[in-house]
């Protein structure tokens, strides 16, 4: 929930259209909402970054709009493999799932493996081995059994994988890489984009531009929407090629448009970075060297990660926090990493707050360890 709890404008628009006798649910017919949510994000978001996409409405999770970007990218490229990474989280439907990396959401009895390689994010086999140059290795040569991708799909900070963040040098060479082999680039944008990374897109930071984009959750302010962004000149579908019935909801569309109004300028980015530099302040100051266990700080914008030295302890933490009011989920491979996702329109009393009710759900846990 980027923008709070029932923010109160985004719930008058959906009042208002409900009484106005606004279209909710209409197919795929061009509705006056989805004009006006196009003609909002082109002025608000896409302009001012000199983006050029196409926008496409899938079904209304996340997981729908994953399916939607890899059959096109195969479709686009007529290859089947797709590159994912380690650390990586799309979605459990079954395309999606198939380039989701985590061993909690897969089973073989029907986890679809075929068609997808996976390999390692940056810092994966840690800081001295680059794995774009393993990844370089391994594709370009014709004995490696690995077949040259459609697309690498990639997000630039895996959340539910740890909150690892790619480094720049990480992210511009793969880019590199997939530009000079005519790879698709796609960045999974569902959970680090609209604004969680501090820039509307988690992409703004690395200075590149991907062939398609992936969005959800935030974008619809609280109702269910997804869209990929799409380069024009990949946008290849036929008429029904994939449809759905579930496909922009108005009333979401409504919300959506309502929610850029955050993004008419620059103070809504400017306010995510200086939360997030007096969050990494309080975090660092109140948890590092202060327990028994070691623990790490790692983030940007508003998505932080506080990783735990003992396996499973994240969870402990979550629940006691859990009991003291604070809802804060754990992550990473191992359950040590407790994720902190505060709404962009946070305060920073209730930041000082939230960090206190960690600190102690923290000494709650060791007692009980």
């Amino acid at each position: 929930m980027n923008y709070g709890h029932n923010d109160p404008i985004i719930n008058n628009c959906a009042i208002e259209y409900l009484q106005s006798n606004g279209i909710v649910h209409g197919l795929d017919m061009a509705t006056v909402a989805r004009k006006e949510f196009l003609e909002r994000f082109e002025e608000v978001i896409l302009a001012p970054r000199g983006l050029k996409y196409k926008l496409q409405f899938t079904g209304p999770t996340g997981a729908n709009c994953v399916e939607a970007a890899l059959k096109l990218a195969r479709l686009v490229k007529n290859r089947r493999n797709v590159v994912a990474f380690t650390g990586s989280y799309h979605g459990v439907s079954l395309g999606a799932l198939s380039v989701t990396s985590g061993g909690f959401f897969r089973n073989p009895s029907y986890t679809m493996a075929s068609d997808v390689t996976f390999m390692p994010f940056d810092g994966y086999l840690g800081t001295g081995t680059n794995t774009v140059t393993l990844m370089h290795r391994l594709l370009e040569d014709p004995w490696s059994g690995i077949s040259l991708p459609a697309a690498v799909l990639v997000e630039l900070v895996q959340i539910e994988g740890g909150v690892n963040i790619a480094s720049l040098s990480w992210a511009r060479e793969l880019y590199n890489f997939c530009k000079s082999h005519d790879v698709l680039f796609i960045v999974d944008d569902i959970q680090a984009g609209n604004g969680r990374t501090g820039s509307f897109f988690s992409f703004e930071k690395y200075g590149i531009v991907p062939d398609i984009v992936l969005l959800s959750k935030g974008i619809g302010a609280g109702l269910p929407l997804s869209i990929v962004l799409v380069h024009p000149s990949l946008d290849e579908w036929k008429p029904g090629e994939h449809s759905g019935t579930f496909r922009a909801n108005n009333l979401a569309i409504v919300c959506a448009k309502s929610a850029l109004r955050f993004w008419e300028n620059a103070d809504f980015e400017n306010e995510i970075t200086s939360k997030g530099e007096v969050l990494r302040s309080l975090l660092e100051r109140h948890l590092c060297g202060k327990f028994p266990i070691e623990v790490v700080v790692r983030g940007v914008g508003l998505i932080f990660g506080i990783e735990f030295k003992v396996k499973g302890f994240a969870s402990k933490v979550s629940s006691v926090a859990f009991q003291k009011g604070l809802v804060v989920e754990s992550c990473g491979a191992l359950d040590n990493v407790l994720k902190l996702e505060p709404p962009l329109v946070v305060t920073h009393a209730e930041l000082s707050l939230g960090v206190s009710i960690i600190v102690e759900s923290i000494c709650a846990a060791l007692d009980t360890t």
